[in-house]
Order: structure tokens, then sequence, then C-alpha cells
């Protein structure tokens, strides 16, 4: 049996007061529709169909998913207006799935259920009670021929908000705005809807009331939690939302055995899979895949992107770890910052040290070597136990290309030192304190390329006029 998925995506989202269309706002480090699109990737559909209007360019070029396409919504004219778009890439026959782009958190499993108990044959509607239900539309169940609004009984129509009487508001029991219907069963229903209420559109909800009149059974199912149902329509919904997230991550890696500092100071913008006893302190953020080994400490204040990091390594505070695509690597015993900075392709061997306002890019370090302070490696190879001086820096980019350092084993870099490369530096050898070397240097030997220091008596220091 075919499975269509609608996502609802054509709102401006006024009240978010930006530029940005509404769906394309982030949460944990991925825009609200990506979110969704992963949650419906994820139930194998044959087909994913994303209703686009406000920005529609914009969104259509922010995301993907397998199976989907574009239909636009110009103008947006109601939810059962946006739906109607969709039907001509709808399967005949099967279930079709409606979600919101922005309503993020909703699960696999609470979706999965929704599915179940559609069946192919039942309009199926998830639903919730809400301490405060306030612009939702309300489930009325009872008699409908007496339209009571109590509480049990058989569902026969939403009525939104705006529409609803004062006995209607009272309700608790709310829509979500997902539904799971039978895909030839909606299709007729959405022919039929009528844009006859307060705000003159079409409204989805109205083919509850026609699925009743023709039979079809009503089902609900509920979400584990109402942050799975809870949509973003202005900044403070979605930092409240984010912490709702971030909270939910946290308490997961606590009872996988990760000591956090402090929970509410937390952020995971991907994944982060973590060994045994390792403990994050304050405001850390992790972003796309990142791995941390047994016995990983990571101080507070870092940024971590795609990074691997071995057992035993100690990332102290303000450090930042930006692998993108090439990613970091940090060894097992590594000692790495404060305030250091790892870029792509930084590869870092077992007991390296990487100390304050050390960058380190596109480069490979062996077991041992050491960096403490103010100094930069570019495309460099370091062989082990190299010490490499305060100040000093590989300079890899002539203005068109780049060009590789390598560094021996056993060498020692003196402080403010330039290595111009290409250029090797021979094992165990000794680069003077101030040198620009820009030719190769023989194993063991010292080298030493400065200008000679000269004393000028009765010279004057410049002073300003006046």
């Amino acid at each position: 049996m075919a499975l269509d998925i609608v996502i609802m995506a054509a709102g401006k989202g006024t009240r978010m007061k930006s530029a940005l269309p509404k769906v394309l706002h982030k949460l944990a480090g991925r825009s609200l529709l990506q979110h969704v699109l992963q949650t419906a990737a994820g139930l194998g559909a044959d087909g994913i169909v994303v209703n686009t209007g406000h920005g529609a360019d914009k969104v259509e070029a922010a995301v993907t998913a397998p199976n989907m396409q574009f239909v636009r919504q110009m103008p947006q004219l109601g939810t059962g207006h946006a739906v109607q778009q969709a039907v001509p890439a709808l399967h005949a026959q099967g279930t079709t799935l409606i979600l919101n782009g922005d309503v993020p958190l909703i699960t696999p499993a609470t979706v999965h259920a929704l599915i179940e108990a559609c069946h192919g044959k039942q309009l199926a509607l998830l639903t919730i009670e809400l301490d405060d239900p306030s612009g939702y539309g309300r489930i009325v169940r009872g008699d409908p021929a007496g339209r009571d609004a109590t509480e049990g009984g058989r569902v026969h129509g939403i009525v939104e908000h705006k529409d609803a009487t004062p006995a209607e508001r009272s309700i608790h029991e709310i829509y979500s705005g997902v539904m799971a219907a039978p895909t030839a069963a909606l299709k007729r229903w959405l022919a039929a809807l009528k844009n006859d209420n307060s705000q003159g559109e079409y409204y989805l909800t109205d083919v509850v009331a026609m699925a009743v009149a023709e039979g079809v059974h009503v089902v609900t199912t509920q979400p584990a939690s109402d942050t799975e149902v809870l949509g973003v329509n202005s900044p403070v919904q979605l930092a409240e939302l984010e912490r709702r997230y971030q909270r939910t991550q946290a308490e997961a890696l606590m009872e996988a055995g990760v000591r956090l500092a402090d929970p509410a100071r937390f952020d995971l913008r991907g994944e982060l899979v973590c060994g045994h006893d390792v403990d994050i302190d304050v405001n850390c953020v992790f972003e796309g895949r990142v791995e941390l080994g047994d016995g990983v400490r990571i101080g507070a204040n870092c940024v971590i992107r795609n990074a691997v990091i071995h057992a035993g390594a100690a990332i102290l505070p303000f450090t930042h770890m930006d692998g993108d695509a090439l990613g970091v690597s940090v060894g097992a015993g590594a000692l790495v910052g404060p305030f250091a900075r790892l870029r792509p392709g930084a590869t870092l061997g077992d007991e390296v040290h990487i100390g304050n306002f050390v960058e380190v890019k596109n480069s490979t370090l062996a077991k041992g070597a050491k960096a403490n302070h103010l100094a930069y490696l570019g495309d460099t190879t370091v062989g082990e136990r190299v010490n490499y001086g305060a100040g000093s820096i590989t300079a890899n980019y002539d203005g068109a290309n780049k060009h590789r350092t390598v560094i021996g084993a056993d060498v020692h870099v003196g402080s403010n030192c330039v290595l111009v490369a290409p250029v090797t530096i021979g094992a165990g050898a000794t680069v003077g304190a101030g040198s620009t070397i820009s030719k190769d240097v023989p194993p063991g030997q010292l080298s030493v390329a400065r200008a000679r220091q000269v004393s000028l008596s009765g010279w004057t220091r410049p002073v300003k006029k006046k």
C-alpha cells in the first residue's frame, strides 16, 4: 500500500519578523523543515510532497530528501487549499500523511502509530490535551446532532479556534495539525471543501465532518510528549523548543553515563557519540558528527564540529575545532587548548600538545609533538617529539598555490620562526629563534637565518611634531 507524505511549508511566518521563510529558521543546527524531512525520509514513503509558497525559491534550494518533489501554493488560501495543490502528485490508493514544516520534533514512533491507526481505511488524527489550547483547533466529540462538546465519545469534527463557540473553546483536546487519511477518500473530500468561514479559507480540518458523514471511522492517537506537536511561530517559541530539544539530548547522554556539568548549558547540533567516563563542562556546542572516546574531558566554552577525539584526551576551555568535510582527529592522551583552533584536516597523534592561540590546518602531528604557544601550522607534516616554538609559522601559501612543510622527528624550532614552504627540516635539526627558513635544513644541524644585529650610537627616537 502506497504511502505519500505531504509537508505544508508555504507560510510566511509573519511573527518571526524575518526575511527568511519560517521553515528555514534553525533548531539544533538544522532548519525546521529539514527536521521534518528527516523524519519523513525514515518512514519509507513512496513519495514526499513539500508544499511551498512564501520564499519558495529559497525553501526549495535549501532542503533535500529522497523521493521528494515540490508543489507551490500561490496564493495561500488555507490548509485545505495547500493539500489540494499536492493531489496530482499523490497515488490513487494507499495512505497520505500530512505533516507541518514548522513542527520539527515529531518522532518516527508517533508517526508510525498514526499510520497504523489509519491503515488505509480510517481517518487518523494526532491529538493531545493542552493546559492552554489557545490558537489550536478543538477536537469535538460526542453526539454530532447535539454538537455536544463534552469530553469522551466519538470524534465528529474539528473546530478552528477563531470559529469556536465559548463551550468549544473550553475543550482542551486539540488537533496537532498531523493526520493520516485514505488517499482516495482524501482526494474526494478535498475536492468538496468550501471556504464559508470567518477567514474565507479552505480548512483541511473540514474533512473530519465529511468522513463522519460518509461513515468513515475517525480515530485518534497521541504523542509521548507535547514537545512533538509544538510549532514555531515566533523567535520566543523557537528558543523554547530549542531548549526542550537540548534538554532531551542532554538527558539521553547522561542516562548513557556522560557527565554534563550543567545540562541546561549544553548544545548538540548533530550527532554526539561518547565512550565511558566522558566529562563535558558548560557552554559546549557540538555540531556535525563528533566522537568522544573513553575518559575524554571537554572544558568549558568549546565548539567542536566533525571531530574524533580519542581516549584520554583533554580539550581545555575555549577551544574551537571545525573539521568540516575533512574532519579533525585528536589522538589518545593529547592535550589541546585553552584557546586553540583546529581546522579541517588537523590530525594529532597520541600525546600531542597544542597550546593557547595555536592554529592547525590540514596538518599531521606525530606522537609527542608540541606546539604550546602562539603558533600556526598549515599544510605541514610534523614528526614525533618535535618542539615547535612560540610565534613560529609555516608560510604555506605563495599567493596562488599551497605548499607543504615537512618537519622531521626530534626537530626543535625556536621562537618566532617562519618556515617558507615547500621546505623540509631534517630529523633532529634545530632552527634558531627568529629565523626565516626558505631552504631545506639537513638532519641534525643548526640553521640560523636572520640579519646580524646592529647597534647604532647617537640614534634618536622620532617624536610627534607639536
